[in-house]
This record gives C-alpha cells, structure tokens and sequence, in this order.
C-alpha cells in the first residue's frame, strides 16, 4: 500500500494515496466527509468544543470511522490466521499487547468473517 503521511511542516501534514489504495472508496469517503479530521481531533484534543450539535455530528464521525476500522483490523485478523497461518497467541500478542487474550483474536475473527460472508 502506498498511502503515505508526510509531515511538511510544524503542526502540516499532507497525504497521498492511489485509486489502487482505496478500492472501495472508504479512504476518500473518510476524508471528504470529515470523519478523519473528526476523529484526528478527538484524539488531540479529547474534550471538544462547539455547539452541542457540532459535538454530536464530530462524535458521529468519529465512531462510524472507529467501527470501520474495527471492521478492517478483524479482517487483518483473518488474513493473519488464515493466509499466514499466524498462531492466536502471536496475533493477541502483537494486536493486543497480551498473548493471553487469545479469545479476543478469535472473537475479531469470527466478526472478519462474518463480514467476509465466509
């Protein structure tokens, strides 16, 4: 994948990608409809500010991009199961910061695949 951040300057960042990168539309949707500027702020600044319905439609951006990266990652999951034949005690390890969470990994398998249709 070629998506790049660049930081250009102090507080600047710029970001490429490719049509190649984005298949499904779901990096240009994120940025577009400022789902990735909202979610970017919540995490440098947790407490927002603006109007109540400002706060509310900044909250809406950023779970619906939370739920898709959830999506996303428990179908890495399933690649890193099923393609590279990765044990759950390595993937809760790395994803999880426990290899002891085992049953975590394998409930975001279980959803990756749901979402698969498989």
């Amino acid at each position: 994948m070629s998506v790049t951040v660049t930081k250009t300057s102090g507080f600047t960042a710029e970001i490429t990608w490719t049509t190649d990168d984005d298949l499904q539309g779901y990096l240009a949707h994120a940025i577009e409809g400022d789902q990735l500027a909202s979610a970017l702020e919540s995490l440098g600044q947790p407490v927002l500010h603006g109007t109540p319905e400002q706060v509310l439609i900044k909250a809406q951006h950023t779970a619906a991009l939370a739920r898709l990266l959830e999506r996303r990652a428990a179908s890495q999951v399933v690649q890193l199961r099923d393609i590279h034949g990765l044990s759950w005690r390595k993937i809760a390890a790395t994803l999880l910061d426990d290899p002891t969470k085992q049953s975590s990994v394998r409930r975001m398998y279980e959803s990756g695949r749901r979402h698969s249709g498989n």
